[in-house]
């Protein structure tokens, strides 16, 4: 049963405008995962070290199951999966300063030159790249979920955010230290 507090959602039935916070960042956040999943598959046929692969793993499942969600969700509410206004215009105070680039659409999306140079990379200097893109990958996971939070009127929409900002916390900083043990930083 969808719960709601109301503004952006028609009360009704329950289902959030076309233009909530709520469908807006179901999908946004389904783009978002869905590279995430890409750099996971990519850098696990870039390595075999099996504490990177097995983290690209987790990741993809997650990321995965989650924007399934979000999809079932605009699917739910009878919403497209696109919105013609653009990417990240639900957010309060606008695009959280978030400028497009090649092949980014939401914060702390890689662009496409960087997948492009993951894919070219093996063993140390792949794993190093991917957890520095994932890293900032997660970052703007991690603001577009606290901003769903406080935003969306779904309790649904809510508690999935907030899990995502501490999984995603927690993973940059196992992201963290596993670049340290490369002898690297974060971009950040």
């Amino acid at each position: 049963m969808l719960t709601t507090t109301g503004k952006n959602t028609d009360q009704a039935t329950g289902v959030p405008a076309i233009d909530s916070p709520d469908a807006s960042f179901a999908r946004d956040m389904a783009v978002h995962h869905q590279q995430a999943v890409e750099m996971a598959y990519i850098v696990r046929d870039r390595t075999s070290d099996e504490d990177i692969r097995r983290l690209a793993y987790d990741i993809a499942q997650t990321q995965a199951n989650q924007r399934g969600m979000l999809l079932g969700w605009l699917d739910l509410w009878e919403l497209p999966n696109t919105f013609p206004g653009g990417y990240m215009t639900w957010m309060q105070g606008g695009h959280m300063g978030h400028q497009p680039k090649n092949g980014s659409l939401t914060p702390g999306m890689a662009t496409t030159a960087e997948l492009d140079r993951l894919g070219r990379l093996k063993g140390k200097q792949a794993e190093i790249l991917y957890l520095q893109l994932m890293i900032d990958h997660h970052g703007g996971g991690v603001r577009m979920a606290r901003a769903c939070a406080s935003q969306c009127e779904v309790k649904t929409a809510q508690k999935l955010a907030q899990g995502m900002v501490e999984g995603q916390q927690a993973e940059i900083e196992l992201m963290t230290d596993l670049l340290k043990e490369r002898g690297a930083a974060s971009r950040q």
